[in-house]
């Protein structure tokens, strides 16, 4: 259902995430936000992993977590949209482009985030960017995306990494609730990078996720780290989010 929100302009609502907080495990960062984007049509694709066979990819400084006994990898396709520096309105052109995640679940320091594998953009200035900034393992792929009305198309291709699937919301949208798989997967709100051997964290902040379940026909999955093999299997979990407004802090050394 559209919500009130959906009328404003996308800045405005970026902004605004500040204001619902009670749901975060920790509190607020100090300082001030410094980039904002809206990731749009999101799909939440999930497999169980073995431990023993992530835990090697993972650097010294972060521990691997597991729920039920498993590591969790994730690939997220989605469009984003709206990319602005704070203070600044989104540039034409370079604000709006197509991503595509690989990501498993890490904790350091008491405060569980995210670890990227990999982050395929088809903006290579984004890429440049995020590479410079954040330290983040971004790669620019060629992709396309479509909708009709079996739901949304991604493809994703670059140096032998590729995915192509078809995905699509199937029920109403609600927030994951404390203690189950789907709030150990996408309630998190930091993000670890590393580089030359030094541990990054980036505090974020947006309002709970709105996750709807989800189907989708995955035609090819070789987006999996070094050793891990996601195709020909199907994904145990599946999550569609129509829009989620997101800032970001800048990432501090760990």
């Amino acid at each position: 259902m559209v919500g009130v929100t959906d009328a404003l302009p996308t800045a405005v609502r970026q902004a605004r995430v500040v204001e619902e907080v009670g749901h975060r495990p920790w509190p607020m960062p100090e300082g001030q936000w410094v980039m904002a984007q809206t990731w749009d049509e999101l799909l939440f694709a999930h497999w169980p992993v073995d431990i023993d066979q992530l835990r090697p990819l993972i650097p010294a400084g972060l521990e691997l977590q597991a729920y039920d006994g498993a590591a969790w990898l994730g690939v997220t396709p989605f469009a984003l949209q709206g990319l602005r520096l704070r203070g600044v309105p989104p540039a034409p052109y370079l604000s709006d482009f197509f991503e595509l995640n690989v990501r498993t679940y890490v904790t350091a320091e008491g405060k569980p985030g995210i670890w990227f594998f990999s982050l395929d953009a088809s903006s290579r200035f984004a890429v440049a960017a995020a590479r410079r900034t954040y330290h983040l393992p971004y790669f620019f792929a060629r992709m396309s995306r479509s909708r009709d009305a079996a739901g949304f198309q991604h493809r994703s291709a670059r140096n032998g990494a590729r995915f192509s699937g078809r995905y699509a919301p199937t029920g109403p949208d609600a927030p994951a609730a404390a203690g189950t798989l789907e709030h150990f997967l996408t309630e998190r709100y930091c993000l670890y990078a590393e580089e030359n051997g030094c541990l990054y964290r980036a505090e974020i902040h947006h309002p709970p996720w709105p996750l709807q379940p989800a189907e989708a026909e995955i035609a090819e999955n070789t987006m999996g780290p070094a050793g891990v093999e996601l195709a020909p299997t199907e994904p145990s979990l599946l999550h569609y989010a129509r829009r989620q407004d997101v800032v970001v802090w800048r990432a501090n050394p760990v």
